[in-house]
């Protein structure tokens, strides 16, 4: 097998990671899917040209990326795995922990492909899935009166667009959409954005739920994509003033 080349300044990587990219390499190459076995730690050893313990720390580094499965006992051994969507949200999430996203940065998304998902969902959702939706919509009927529940609020109004964007039939569209909900949960979460609670972002974003759902059941994707547009930038307004208001009042302390 060629060893792959190293560009210029790019730091070296051990053995261990390379054999890693190289058995990637291998089960691209032979086309195999979830549940297929690879071979044991011998055939291992001879088909990459390398010791048994630098085999074992790559199969352990791509078990930890989610690429293998590792079973003992009778019928056991490793096996073709498929990384979720949560374990890929959640590694993407690490990543974007350290990259100071604003609110801004996250709508300039959400502003661009939620209302396009709305309206590619017109008219395609089963009665049950509508009803799933309603029901998330409606959660909270009256709008909170302390911090803890208008945290419990905006995850509740962000799990609804995580869950619009399951069904959605493009993968890509869905799994980015779902991870800016995700983002968005936790920065609620570690910069307080629920705090002071937000009578206003509450009774907009419900009102606009309800009525995306109903647009959504009568296969009106332009007015899908229009509630959903006026939902992102009124969303983002008030967010970002409330991420103006904490500040003023760190500031302030």
């Amino acid at each position: 097998m060629s060893k792959p080349t190293r560009a210029r300044g790019q730091p070296r990587r051990s053995r261990p990671v390379r054999v890693a990219d190289e058995i990637k390499t291998w089960v691209v190459e032979r086309d195999l899917q979830q549940g297929d076995k690879l071979p044991n730690e011998t055939e291992m050893i001879s088909l990459f040209g390398v010791s048994k313990g630098t085999v074992r720390e790559a199969m352990r580094i791509l078990e930890a990326q989610g690429l293998i499965l590792t079973r003992t006992g009778p019928g056991g051994g490793s096996f073709v795995d498929k990384v979720s969507a949560e374990r890929a949200r959640s590694l993407l999430a690490n990543y974007f922990y350290f990259q100071n996203l604003s609110i801004a940065d996250i709508y300039q998304m959400r502003r661009a492909l939620e209302p396009e998902l709305a309206a590619s969902l017109a008219g395609t959702l089963s009665e049950e899935q509508l009803a799933e939706m309603e029901a998330l919509a409606a959660r909270y009927p009256e709008p909170a009166q302390s911090a803890e529940e208008e945290k419990e609020q905006h995850i509740a109004s962000l799990d609804f667009h995580a869950r619009l964007a399951e069904f959605s039939g493009n993968a890509l569209l869905g799994f980015v959409i779902s991870f800016m909900a995700r983002v968005l949960t936790d920065m609620t979460i570690y910069r307080k954005l629920y705090e002071p609670p937000n009578h206003e972002l509450w009774r907009r974003g419900r009102e606009h739920q309800m009525r995306l759902v109903e647009a959504l059941r009568h296969g009106n994707g332009d007015e899908a994509r229009r509630i959903m547009a006026s939902h992102m930038q009124g969303a983002e307004d008030l967010m970002t003033a409330q991420e103006a208001q904490l500040a003023r009042r760190f500031i302030g302390e």
